[in-house]
């Protein structure tokens, strides 16, 4: 049987044909927004603007008639909008808060900049969907521990401080005081300097096994004169050294994990009797599968194309996925040896566990 996709045509595979088409739009048009990022685009057209192609060429430093194009297809998306009498182009205020502002909560352009480490290995996903096998985060470009950092960092920029660790048992107080923290898979370092800045006493250690992701941290520590007070090494989750943590830190990585359950272990044996694991994982469940909620299928896409296969890689006994749950993280941590859970606190996007010995 054919249906009809022309135009003109109507009908369930007609509606269903044109939402293929949209998306197929979106992720083309991903593209041009990581060049919009990464050529400071939007943030010329926010802070300048109106401009017109040619002006914004001459201060971008890009050449005129790609930026003409590159605005159609701003315009075409209903980013950016046009003033047809002098063909200068504005960013709306409303806009300029998620493509061009990284402090704004709302910021979400840099997450489009770890595109290109995610379809470069889709000859590689290829491959693991047959055979089985996994997609490791350091076969990725290093462009995806930058964008995925960029992704989270708002979030942890508003609410890390102050709303996750308040939410949690005499964290706060400990740190404060000069207690220890170490933030696990820690990628780029964006929650361990901001623990590190707000808690200048305290100690902070920061690992991950990728060592692309350690030397950016580093780096970044280093320019924001942090580098006396924040320790990045190349460790992995079951074997990072140190002890008698007062805070132990996972943010969304448990479930990238092979073996989640001797990560949990590893925790559970580094903390101080009275320390605290927090586990900050996507806020999504099995049950979120078909709700089409645009976190959902963020993370379900995520999942098939980055998680799963990063956590395959590691060749455990676990392969979560981004959407496992609570029970399984609860089961996991149980496993472990923890006695105390509870939700302290969650975003649309987030839940934020306590965990306790």
């Amino acid at each position: 049987m054919t249906y009809p996709t022309g135009p003109g045509a109507t009908g369930p595979a007609a509606a269903f044909h044109q939402r293929v088409i949209d998306d197929a739009a979106a992720a083309v048009r991903g593209l041009t927004v990581s060049l919009g990022e990464r050529l400071g685009l939007y943030r010329v057209l926010a802070e300048q603007g109106p401009l017109t192609p040619a002006e914004l060429a001459e201060r971008a430093g890009i050449v005129p008639r790609y930026a003409e194009e590159w605005l159609h297809a701003q315009l075409s998306a209903g980013y950016v909008e046009r003033h047809p009498s002098s063909d200068k182009y504005t960013l709306p205020a409303e806009h300029a808060a998620v493509l061009a502002q990284p402090p704004s909560p709302t910021y979400a352009a840099g997450f489009f900049t770890a595109l290109k480490a995610l379809y470069a290995t889709e000859d590689l996903l290829l491959d693991a969907y047959r055979s089985g096998e996994g997609v490791g985060w350091a076969e990725h470009d290093p462009a995806l521990d930058t964008g995925m950092g960029s992704f989270f960092q708002p979030t942890y920029q508003h609410r890390l401080l102050t709303d996750w660790i308040p939410a949690l048992h005499e964290v706060s107080d400990k740190l404060a005081a000069g207690g220890t923290a170490a933030d696990v898979g820690c990628g780029v370092g964006h929650t361990t300097r901001l623990i590190a800045r707000a808690f200048p006493d305290a100690r902070v250690y920061g690992f991950d096994y990728s060592e692309e992701a350690i030397a950016i941290a580093r780096q970044l520590a280093e320019d924001e004169g942090l580098s006396d007070r924040v320790v990045f090494e190349t460790a992995s989750a079951d074997d990072f050294p140190g002890g008698g943590y007062d805070l132990v830190t996972f943010f969304n990585c448990l479930h990238d994990m092979g073996d989640p359950v001797a990560a949990a272990q590893h925790v559970h044996k580094s903390l101080d009797a009275d320390g605290t694991w927090m586990l900050v994982e996507s806020n999504v469940s099995p049950s979120d599968i078909d709700t089409h909620t645009p976190p959902a299928r963020m993370f379900m896409a995520l999942s098939a194309v980055m998680c799963l296969p990063v956590a395959l890689a590691q060749r455990g006994p676990h392969a979560l996925g981004n959407h496992s749950g609570e029970k399984a993280f609860r089961a996991i941590a149980e496993e472990a040896g923890f006695t105390r859970w509870r939700r302290a606190t969650q975003t649309p996007v987030n839940a934020v566990y306590e965990v306790r010995p």
